[in-house]
């Protein structure tokens, strides 16, 4: 067995011998670990299995998995526990609504919710606690990195826009969650998508992809269910449509995947889930974006505190409002020339 320690995001590495005990994953793990002088729990260490930070041969593994001699077991530990994060006036976070129990915000392109690796800073959570009436007691103590995301319940991927709510105590914050949980908010996203989108449901199941951490998919063997409604709105030739999506579970990145990979149709200028168009203009569309072309336009639900209905809508963006404007031409331009042609 050896390991190794880096500087940026420390990484474990386990060669298995044959003097390594025959054991399922997560048990292996504890022991491993423990050679080290580390202490983990099996249910810790089984959370970390389903985040994806355990690799056995390069690919996310079961934490029931036999682990057989000479495989490479790579952990990928999350950051210990920091001080909150730090309070950051110059970031303006777009409030449109809030009470003393919740914020919903208007969330621009770019802005990443909270601090995570590669974005320690500038985020939305940053400015949020610059305000007088902030979200920090609301952070969650049993989440280990509670203290750098305070009252977020769900979130919004940094390129993309739309409103979501934040949390201001532990009460609101409970009750939220068990409103997402129990499907009892009301989502809806715009997307602009390459190619023939069509009105279609995706239910799929929805895990880590099995060999690339920095993506998921729905073409797993075990994972959580993930259901999308989609609704074509608008055609631009066999190029692009405008599709609305609501959800039924929030999974990570789950309208980019079912789009993609379910639909054949990935949102325009998806950085992950995404395909260079063929078209040059739908290809320049993608070019000026800049950003995945999602938008979560609506989030309604029952206020947890008050009991009374609330819905808030978020415009288009001008830059998803361009994108549109381009397809639209083109598609005119398309339907003419093949009129004359005719």
């Amino acid at each position: 067995m050896t390991s190794e320690r880096h500087d940026l995001g420390e990484t474990l590495v386990f060669e298995v011998t044959t003097e390594t005990p025959r054991e399922r994953l997560d048990k292996l793990l504890v022991h491993l670990l423990a050679t080290l002088g580390r202490t983990a729990s099996r249910a810790t260490v089984q959370r970390w299995i389903d985040e994806g930070r355990v690799l056995v041969n390069g690919s996310v593994s079961r934490g029931s998995a036999a682990v057989p001699a000479g495989a490479r077991v790579e952990v990928h530990p999350p950051a210990p526990a920091r001080s909150p994060a730090a309070a950051d006036k110059s970031v303006v976070v777009p409030v449109v609504f809030e009470d003393e129990h919740l914020l919903v915000i208007d969330k621009p392109a770019g802005m990443v919710v909270h601090p995570a690796r590669g974005h320690e800073a500038g985020t939305m959570i940053n400015g949020l606690l610059a305000r007088p009436s902030s979200s920090l007691a609301a952070a969650d103590p049993r989440d280990p990195v509670g203290h750098l995301r305070p009252g977020i319940v769900h979130r919004l991927d940094k390129g993309t826009s739309g409103v979501l709510v934040v949390a201001k105590d532990a009460p609101t914050r409970e009750a939220l969650k068990e409103l997402f949980a129990s499907h009892a908010v009301d989502r809806e996203y715009l997307a602009i998508v390459v190619g023939e989108a069509r009105d279609a449901t995706y239910d799929t199941l929805h895990g880590r992809h099995p060999t690339d951490r920095l993506r998921f998919s729905s073409h797993v063997h075990t994972g959580r269910r993930a259901v999308t409604h989609a609704r074509v709105l608008e055609r631009f030739g066999a190029l692009a449509t405008l599709v609305a999506c609501t959800l039924e579970t929030g999974r990570t990145h789950q309208i980019r995947i079912h789009l993609a990979e379910r639909g054949g149709t990935p949102v325009l200028a998806d950085p992950l889930y995404g395909k260079r168009p063929r078209h040059p203009q739908v290809r320049t569309a993608a070019e000026e974006l800049g950003r995945q072309a999602l938008h979560a336009r609506m989030l309604g639900f029952v206020h947890p505190r008050t009991g009374v209905t609330m819905r808030w809508e978020s415009p288009l963006p001008a830059d998803m409002e361009r994108a549109l404007n381009r397809l639209r031409a083109l598609a005119t331009t398309s339907s003419i020339s093949r009129g004359s042609s005719t």
